[in-house]
């Protein structure tokens, strides 16, 4: 399959205009197997109950059976399971769990659509892309605000996006690239199975499966012609300094350096998101000053200069040690407090449930995964912080698993040090360029 893949890549890039058909051939039985594999690891089950492992007893019946059902368009994706997420902000966010099938297909469907639209997809697209990160976009923004002229920073957020994407609309843009009738009614199936919720299942007329290995794509192929195109193309032609944008999925910031184009990029981009059944959230979306001149033009005010939140960081304007302006970074307030309390819910029940030699691996993998994500230039002192405090809170619960204490803390300290703890690290370096 990649060497197919690899073509179909090739072609994008040589013929923009370029219409792919007989896509749907490559959903056979050698790439849906290898895809399956891809699954491997999966260990959530959709509405039907069937796992990785029971699926993969019969799995050339149960794929050849898929692909005669395909042929006679008997196949249907099931609806997804919603299952809720807490979100940094206290509310709920739905995820839809596909079965194992379904999750197979959309894995060959997205692995297609990335080998054409990834030669399409502009730099400032940094989301659910191969070679690409939340860091790598943090990054970038740090470069900007770092080199370039910007004095203000547009913080914006799509009200509900997975959930009001309009299926219309995305088939046609869909259809700028791929003129197989089939798959394209296919992608459309997924889009319109619906979820279940609570036994009860719901019909979805827009939105994008929640959960769905195809839904990371499916947003970047949106928002690459609603969004990035057009900041491209009409908004930097038509402000007098110099714009710029970085979206993450359907995060993103946009860096401007003169203060009468904010708002009129700001008003614009409520009417472009609206022609497509989009909605700019009013409390979330802000115009602030930011820049090098920001600290200074606050203080004369009698203020401080604001910040700005994006990808799990607070972004500020900051000092280096040679008194030069750079942009500082911490770990946002919201993201902070729900990471601490996800640890104590989980410390709270696995007390009891193993012996510490079994979860104190899992507690080290925790604490690690948190380092690497958010262990960046100048936020040390958010994540020595955390280690703290989890450091508190696995003493804490250790010492309530009976009515008698199970360590002092100079005994938890030598047990800390004998099994290993993984200590707070920076793992992203973004101050190298600069001469700090």
């Amino acid at each position: 399959m990649e060497t197919k893949l690899n073509l179909i890549t090739e072609m994008a890039g040589k013929e923009k205009g370029y219409k792919f058909n007989n896509l749907i051939h490559m959903l056979n039985m050698q790439n849906l197997k290898e895809c399956f594999y891809m699954l491997k690891g999966d260990k959530a089950t959709g509405v039907d109950g069937v796992s990785v492992e029971e699926y993969e007893k019969n799995l050339e019946g149960n794929i050849g059976d898929l692909i005669e059902r395909m042929k006679g368009w008997s196949y249907r994706p099931q609806p997804v399971e919603r299952v809720y997420i807490l979100k940094a902000s206290g509310k709920k966010r739905p995820i839809g769990i596909p079965t194992v099938e379904d999750k197979m297909v959309q894995m060959c469907i997205k692995r297609i659509l990335e080998a054409i639209w990834e030669v399409d997809f502009m730099e400032s697209s940094y989301g659910f892309r191969p070679g690409r990160s939340s860091h790598g976009a943090v990054e970038k923004l740090d470069k900007i605000i770092m080199t370039k002229p910007v004095n203000y920073v547009i913080e914006a957020d799509i009200k509900g996006f997975f959930d009001n994407v309009d299926h219309g609309w995305l088939m046609g843009f869909l259809k700028e690239r791929i003129s197989d009738r089939s798959f394209l009614r296919l992608i459309k199936r997924f889009l319109k199975a619906g979820y279940v919720e609570e036994g009860k299942k719901y019909n979805t007329f827009k939105g994008t499966p929640q959960g769905g290995i195809i839904s990371p794509v499916l947003t970047n192929i949106y928002l690459h012609y609603v969004l990035d195109i057009w900041v491209e193309t009409v908004v930097k032609r038509n402000c007098n300094g110099y714009v710029e944008l970085i979206r993450y999925a359907d995060d993103f910031v946009i860096m401007v350096q003169k203060k009468e184009d904010t708002q009129r990029i700001v008003e614009a981009l409520e009417k472009r998101l609206g022609k497509y059944g989009l909605e700019l959230a009013e409390d979330k979306t802000r115009i602030i000053e930011f820049g090098r001149y920001a600290e200074e033009n606050a203080k004369r005010r009698g203020k401080k200069p604001d910040t700005f939140n994006f990808l799990g960081f607070t972004h500020f304007c900051d000092k280096s040690r040679k008194k030069r302006f750079k942009v500082g970074r911490k770990t946002g307030r919201q993201k902070f407090n729900m990471k601490i309390k996800e640890m104590n819910v989980w410390l709270r029940k696995i007390r009891n449930a193993y012996k510490v030699k079994e979860w104190w691996p899992i507690l080290c993998a925790k604490l690690r995964g948190h380092f690497q994500y958010y262990g960046v230039s100048g936020n040390y002192g958010s994540i020595r912080r955390y280690y703290y405090l989890t450091i508190k809170l696995v003493f804490k619960w250790l010492n309530r698993r009976s009515q008698k204490k199970s360590f002092n803390w100079k005994r938890f300290v030598a047990y800390a040090r004998k099994h290993g703890l993984p200590q707070p690290k920076i793992y992203h370096n973004l101050y190298t360029l600069y001469g700090y």
